[in-house]
């Protein structure tokens, strides 16, 4: 990215908190924050959790974690405890605080691991989890194997063979810590065969584990997954974390056919899948543009 200077990020900052603003732009305002990095970044990242929009301050705290800043630990740490929260919105801070792997962030995954939302108490285990496996393997997160360079919430499996991974991946007696593993090593295969074995996953297990099955399918970007993840976008019995994750990775892939099936749930009865609509038919936009960043063009903002 080319050099940014501090009143250009207040004023992304700025339209990050906007509300009057359209939710695509202080999307792409948060990416360019992430990108740009620092103490001002981070303070204008901070200081959205107030919002609204689960689906935005879930982003915020994902971001967060992505962005490999221990100073960002004391936010995460307060929205996690904060019950007024959303519970996706306080699973991404858990899961934040796992990606960021200090030493004191601890106690805090304890206190929450038998959380009685479900989908907190589940990230705050597979977190603490992630603790214990980087203490023993040399910091070793798995990161070198990882073709998109994002901190996952587990290393992958050592395993190669589909079958058997899509084995590991839809036993449910089996941890979500090694279900999670054969996910990111299926995902770092990238073949047809894997992505359609973890297109499974989505009918497989807890929401917490289906959404990141969406998330997985989203960095795979392969067409092979769509009809599964329109299939579960229009489920509306499908828990929302992952309906929205799956909206997202369909506005990843970019067809014709995404495109059609994401403006079906844009007036969707649930807020963060109708704002997940209006987020991917952005990102399709995006895909199918000469723009070389997602967020570029919040570099010109005055």
């Amino acid at each position: 990215m080319t050099s940014i200077t501090d009143d250009q990020t207040r004023a992304i900052g700025r339209v990050l908190n906007d509300p009057n603003r359209p939710l695509k732009e202080r999307f792409r305002a948060l990416f360019t924050l992430r990108n740009i990095g620092g103490d001002i970044a981070q303070e204008c990242i901070k200081q959205c959790f107030s919002d609204p929009s689960a689906l935005l301050k879930h982003e915020l705290a994902y971001c967060l974690g992505q962005m490999q800043d221990q100073a960002a630990i004391p936010t995460l740490m307060a929205v996690l405890r904060d019950m007024s929260q959303e519970p996706m919105v306080r699973h991404e801070a858990g899961e934040a605080l796992g990606a960021l792997a200090a030493p004191n962030v601890r106690a805090v995954l304890e206190e929450f691991k038998n959380d009685p939302v479900v989908e907190v108490a589940e990230t705050c285990t597979l977190a603490l989890d992630r603790l214990a496996w980087l203490e023993k393997h040399e910091k070793d997160d798995g990161r070198s194997q990882n073709p998109y360079l994002s901190v996952d919430p587990t290393p992958p499996s050592d395993e190669t063979d589909v079958a058997k991974l899509r084995d590991a991946l839809l036993n449910e007696k089996e941890s979500l810590f090694n279900r999670y593993r054969a996910m990111f090593a299926l995902r770092n295969l990238r073949t047809p065969e894997a992505v359609l074995a973890l297109a499974d996953g989505l009918k497989s297990g807890s929401a917490l584990f289906k959404h990141e099955v969406a998330f997985v399918l989203g960095q795979l970007q392969h067409p092979v997954s769509v009809p599964a993840l329109l299939e579960s976008l229009a489920d509306k019995s499908e828990n929302e974390m992952v309906r929205h994750e799956c909206a997202e990775a369909l506005g990843s892939i970019a067809s014709d056919e995404c495109n059609q099936g994401l403006k079906e749930h844009l007036n969707d009865e649930k807020r963060v899948v109708s704002e997940s609509c209006i987020i991917a038919l952005d990102m399709c936009e995006y895909e199918n543009s000469p723009e070389f960043q997602y967020a570029n063009t919040l570099l010109s903002v005055q």
